[in-house]
């Protein structure tokens, strides 16, 4: 999957050839370069960084001087490059385009994680990523401390609101997914989605298996309420609008989970900058 996205993103920003570099770097010239922090935060993305230098030049030397998962100051060095100067041209933007978003997710997801440290509450991201990019959001979270909810629609039954809505209902969505798990003979774990406390009286009634439940949009005292009424042994987790400022109390409610489209929709770039070395 990565190499496929640098391949194809190689193929976007070059197409038939750099020509800025083409028209007035010699081919011969060998030159050097250092990704330079600007900014305090999480480094992520060294392990692609290298990654696209390989795949493009392989003939281009990659020196890490940190790595991800480091907290990083203005000023700091993460790798040097040396080798064509042609082929450092070439990459530069990609390579500081999935740093940059990459270590920008980090640092908000670890920003979250401290906030509710001492909980045990466990931070999740969501499906609300670049399109072509998931798997490297996703795995910027896991640096920056958080935990990946679902990867796509194929390795978890989530039974959000439309299709509850879609189905006619919490008892025939149900029905029908243990029916088609059945028949299909899938090994996959079932999340209800949950919008008040008369659905979740309506879910706890039903003679079905599920093995966990989000609680869209609760408040964290309708929350709490809502803990009180779900069986042990049914996990549970609190999603909707949840931001830095109220994480904290919807985590000392004492749910198990909370998602935050917000680690990777809404990221500031962390800010850095590939210069020259002569």
């Amino acid at each position: 999957m990565l190499d496929q996205f640098i391949r194809a993103s190689l193929a976007e920003d070059i197409q038939d050839g750099d020509h800025s570099s083409l028209a007035c770097v010699p081919a011969e010239a060998q030159s050097g370069a250092a990704l330079l922090i600007k900014e305090s935060g999480i480094l992520a993305g060294m392990e692609v960084a290298e990654r696209i230098c390989t795949l493009y030049d392989n003939t281009l030397e990659f020196s890490p001087l940190l790595q991800d998962g480091d907290k990083v100051q203005p000023g700091q060095i993460a790798f040097k490059l040396a080798g064509s100067a042609r082929s450092i041209l070439a990459i530069e933007r990609l390579l500081l385009n999935c740093m940059q978003h990459m270590s920008g997710v980090a640092t908000q997801t670890a920003a979250y994680v401290a906030l509710i440290n001492g909980t045990n509450c466990t931070l999740l991201d969501t499906r609300k990523t670049t399109p072509g990019m998931r798997f490297l959001d996703k795995y910027a979270v896991k640096i920056g401390g958080g935990a990946n909810h679902r990867f796509g629609l194929y390795d978890m039954i989530m039974l959000k609101d439309n299709h509850i809505d879609y189905a006619g209902g919490l008892a025939p969505a149900l029905e029908r997914t243990q029916r088609y798990i059945r028949e299909k003979r899938l090994n996959l774990k079932v999340e209800v989605e949950i919008r008040s406390m008369d659905e979740l009286n309506e879910l706890l009634q039903l003679p079905v298996t599920y093995d966990r439940i989000m609680l869209d949009n609760f408040t964290p005292t309708q929350l709490a309420e809502a803990l009180k009424l779900i069986p042990v042994g049914i996990e549970t987790e609190a999603s909707g609008g949840i931001t830095a400022d109220t994480i904290l109390a919807y985590a000392q409610t004492g749910v198990q989970f909370i998602s935050v489209g917000a680690l990777t929709h809404s990221v500031k770039a962390l800010d850095m900058s590939l210069k020259a070395q002569l």
